[in-house]
């Protein structure tokens, strides 16, 4: 298990069904952990289960796509004596998420142009303003790590047969979004590499979240490993970034995808 004592991790979409392992983990590693989210039934479940744990977990609310709260959030955390030395961008917008807001899912043709840019505006543009506001508020005061979420279809399209009668699909601009994701990333490590910061992508593969045994059989046949993930699978990975022992590594795309990615 990877050792994050004397780390202060900072988290956003911190109540979704990854997040809140990341949340978990990185407290039972050592971390102190500041949560984020929309306010919500995620964001008091997490509070629930995590207030007591020895004062070493503190929870903001927060929506990446409000540009006024992402400029304050660092400064309102460290305000509160808490300075983030590494930031995970998890916040999205997916197609799960939708189905759970009853919402229903466009073909490409059918696609409108508000509901495409609100998932960029999630997925991407507030993964960005995170990173500006570690740019004006973290980079350089001290050494400092950002961990961006892209996905397995961040550099691989989806096949769109596995989604026929689910109920939901792959949408365009998630993995249009998980794309510019990690050219988020190689343009900050090149951008940060002189001010003792890091940044990588983690490419989560399919993870299981009570998906249907037919759906769970479609993807085990594209991926090695014949099988979907397990939520602290990806957490291993992602606490090894979080910590010193990635210290040498930057600007890297980290698939954790049972094999997807290489077939």
């Amino acid at each position: 298990m990877a050792d994050l004592k004397g780390r202060t991790v900072f988290i956003t979409g911190s109540g979704g069904v990854l997040g809140s392992t990341y949340v978990r983990r990185m407290l039972a590693s050592g971390a102190r952990v500041v949560a984020s989210d929309l306010p919500g039934e995620r964001a008091e479940g997490l509070k629930d289960r995590h207030g007591g744990d020895a004062g070493n977990f503190r929870f903001y609310e927060l929506d990446v796509t409000d540009e006024e709260a992402v400029e304050g959030i660092f400064r309102r955390v460290m305000g509160d004596g808490w300075d983030p030395n590494v930031v995970i961008n998890n916040a999205a917008v997916t197609g799960e998420l939708l189905v759970a807001q009853g919402q229903d899912f466009p073909d490409l043709a059918s696609t409108r142009t508000e509901d495409f840019e609100k998932v960029i505006r999630t997925n991407l543009t507030g993964a960005f303003m995170v990173a500006r506001q570690m740019d004006r508020d973290i980079v350089g005061r001290y050494p400092a790590s950002l961990i961006n979420v892209a996905s397995m279809y961040a550099l691989r399209g989806p096949h769109h047969a596995i989604y026929d009668d689910m109920p939901f699909k792959n949408l365009s601009a998630y993995g249009i979004s998980k794309a510019g994701i990690h050219g988020l990333t190689v343009w900050l490590a090149s951008y940060w590499a002189g001010r003792q910061a890091t940044v990588n992508t983690i490419a989560p593969g399919a993870v299981f979240n009570g998906h249907s045994d037919e759906f769970q059989r479609r993807v085990s046949e594209l991926v090695m490993a014949g099988r979907m993930a397990r939520t602290d699978e990806i957490a291993d990975v992602m606490l090894f970034l979080a910590s010193e022992a990635a210290g040498y590594m930057t600007g890297q795309l980290v698939n954790v995808d049972g094999g997807y990615s290489a077939w």
